[in-house]
């Protein structure tokens, strides 16, 4: 029995997905999947290009009754990025809300057909959704995750979060980013609400979390520091917190206003969450991305004479191996450098491929970017290395603020040592980001280092 079909008979009439209850969406799912089958009967893997709605979740719930490998397509790709990505996953059935590719429209104005019998469970070897990962750092790899993974993610996080008869789940995140689906697949599994909506508004943000229709929220750092001075009231219990960077001194700020702020460490890779902590519980580690969850094991790889190395991890929500490639073996290797304090809490100093070496020393960008957040006067900032003949590499700042570059220089002249200050300074007016608001250190590394 898959979870769809439980829940309706456990639930009912209770509300699942925005007016929808699990009855109702187990009917409209059903129904989707006779209509779908036709399409795919002689398919093993196809594509939903995910624009956030109601009937993307459905249509996806249907392909999986119907036990498909379904690849997320990412909107904000091109024609020619989803063309390759299509061509290289040899995949021929697509389906979009719109006349880009088979339109739901399209397919929900066929007839119903039967369907093989013995369909609709979850079997756990089976891959569920293919997803790319983030790729804030180069190319983005397709993730395969199968049910077994889906299922352990969603019991650990379970386990940490628990679960209220109340819960209603605020889901702004992309559905094909593994954040925005996961709460679709914790909800199911739970039986309780998601609200979902087409994407991050601010005011749409607001309104629901001040008029108390909401009590769960998973947000990046970039969307949470535009609400977070406009929150007046709110009767959230959980608010997820994870990406490339958390700013301790907006977390700081989160825990004066009384916002339960659960920072989180995860990727696609490992099925959304792989640590987290409520921070009100344990303020003393307020610079920790957490604790692992339930079935992750976190090892610190070639550690030096302080603890510090590569992150690696296992469990049973963690991929067996990017698709096209070699099985991973024992472990992820993360490319994330940090610690494990004395109670097992993780500690993350930064991406490997951020870290600069600066005539022998290691130099975290994260450090001195805590150090500028904590400033009042800057909004966005970002440090990445700059090629240097003399030292090899220096910092570089890339800054959203009214600071006067001499202001940011004595701010900075106080806090840390010399050869950590940045050599250059840039002004921007917003910091280039992902679809999912992760910052793209990648393309600021390259505009520093044009020749």
């Amino acid at each position: 029995m898959n979870w769809l079909t439980k829940q309706a008979r456990k639930k009912g009439k209770q509300r699942f997905l925005n007016h929808l209850s699990f009855a109702e969406v187990e009917n409209l799912v059903q129904e989707r999947a006779g209509r779908l089958y036709p399409y795919v009967k002689d398919e093993t893997r196809v594509a939903l290009y995910a624009r956030n709605s109601v009937e993307t979740v459905l249509f996806f719930l249907a392909l999986q009754g119907l036990q498909k490998e379904v690849f997320m397509i990412n909107i904000r790709l091109t024609e020619d990025e989803i063309r390759r990505k299509l061509t290289n996953l040899k995949i021929g059935v697509v389906f979009s809300e719109d006349q880009t590719f088979i339109s739901f429209q399209d397919v929900l104005n066929q007839p119903l057909e039967r369907q093989d019998e013995g369909r609709g469970g979850y079997a756990p070897e089976q891959i569920a959704v293919i997803m790319d990962t983030s790729a804030t750092h180069g190319v983005a790899k397709s993730v395969p995750l199968r049910w077994r993974n889906l299922e352990a993610h969603v019991r650990a996080s379970q386990q940490v979060l628990g679960v209220r008869e109340e819960d209603n789940w605020l889901l702004v995140l992309p559905l094909y980013h593994i954040g925005g689906l996961a709460i679709v697949l914790r909800s199911l599994y739970n039986g309780t609400a998601v609200t979902l909506t087409a994407g991050f508004d601010e005011e749409e943000t607001l309104k629901l979390i001040e008029e108390e229709k909401v009590n769960l929220l998973s947000l990046v750092p970039t969307m949470l520091h535009r609400i977070l001075d406009r929150i007046r009231g709110h009767s959230l219990r959980a608010v997820l917190v994870s990406g490339e960077f958390i700013p301790e001194a907006l977390v700081a700020a989160s825990l004066r206003k009384g916002i339960p702020i659960y920072k989180s460490y995860g990727m696609t890779e490992t099925a959304s969450q792989a640590t987290t902590f409520c921070v009100s519980e344990h303020p003393m580690k307020l610079k920790s991305v957490g604790y692992p969850l339930p079935g992750i094991k976190v090892h610190i790889h070639n550690p030096d004479r302080e603890e510090v190395g590569e992150i690696i991890l296992r469990g049973p929500m963690v991929m067996d191996g990017y698709l096209s490639e070699e099985p991973i073996q024992e472990f992820l290797h993360t490319q994330d450098i940090g610690y494990l304090d004395e109670d097992g809490y993780l500690f993350i100093l930064d991406r490997r491929d951020n870290i600069i070496i600066s005539g022998g020393e290691n130099i975290y960008p994260q450090e001195i970017e805590n150090i500028l957040y904590a400033h009042p006067a800057v909004s966005e900032c970002a440090i990445v290395a700059m090629k240097d003949k003399k030292w090899g590499q220096v910092p570089a700042l890339f800054i959203v603020s009214a600071l006067e570059d001499e202001e940011i220089r004595n701010y900075l002249s106080a806090r840390i040592a010399r050869y950590k200050h940045p050599k250059k300074i840039l002004h921007l007016r917003e910091l280039p980001k992902n679809s999912t608001g992760k910052l793209l250190k990648k393309a600021l590394g390259e505009m520093v280092n044009e020749d």
